[in-house]
């Protein structure tokens, strides 16, 4: 397992709980990317270690293999001024050099894997780093539009609920009523003009009764004075 999918299987742990206490989703999204970068600086932390853990190898297995190359040489002179005990001797320091020679070259190529290892974990975090920070404000985009919709659907319920319109007629019938204690304060000159002529029709309407009233009376007298007298 790469060191990138212990992380994602970290990350992705961290989230879960995080989302099973119901955090605000732009919190969440701060704290993965941060805990992202954080892993990012950690990995490439770790990288440079592996780096200059492989400089030492390399430089520990040059200095291996030329002690290797100069043991050979005394070898090669113990032989040629018939020394074959020095020889020998020489030889086994030969093969110590040797086989620490080799162990260090396996350890470098140990190392080289485990260099590329973290250098691909970093390329893979990095890739999914950019992803979020881009897809970051278009989130919080959401959220807020979505937070919006849902009060304006709150509201909407309680403007439906008939407890909201008996209020809104409560406060209809107060304006009404103030607006009617306003007229009877200052009635304004429309007012004072319609109850003129209301006066006026009304005059004219009990003068035409008092005029029938008198068209009777003289009547009545013109038929006494013309009745013929009676025997």
């Amino acid at each position: 397992m790469g060191i990138f999918t212990r992380v994602r299987d970290i990350i992705s742990a961290n989230l879960n709980a995080m989302l099973d206490k119901a955090e605000d989703p732009e919190k969440l999204i701060r704290l993965m990317i941060k805990e992202m970068e954080d892993t990012l600086v950690e990995i490439k932390a770790s990288c440079a270690g592996a780096m200059a853990a492989k400089k030492k190898i390399e430089r520990d297995c040059q200095t291996v293999e030329t002690r290797a190359s100069q043991w050979g040489e005394k070898a090669q002179l113990a032989v040629d001024k018939g020394r074959e005990d020095l020889a020998r001797e020489a030889l086994m320091q030969k093969r110590r050099y040797t086989e620490r020679s080799t162990g260090l070259q396996k350890e470098r190529a140990e190392c080289d894997a485990l260099i590329r290892q973290y250098q691909d974990d970093i390329t893979q975090l990095e890739n999914k780093l950019g992803t979020v920070r881009e897809k970051q404000r278009l989130l919080i985009q959401r959220h807020i539009h979505a937070q919006k919709r849902k009060r304006a659907q709150e509201d909407l319920r309680r403007l439906d609920s008939s407890e909201a319109f008996g209020r809104f007629e409560q406060f209809e019938n107060r304006i009404e009523r103030m607006e009617a204690e306003a007229d009877l304060v200052n009635p304004g000159p429309g007012a004072e003009r319609q109850h003129s002529l209301e006066e006026e029709f009304a005059r004219l309407e009990g003068d035409e009764e008092i005029e029938k009233e008198l068209a009777r009376l003289k009547a009545t007298v013109e038929q006494k004075t013309t009745a013929p007298p009676q025997d």
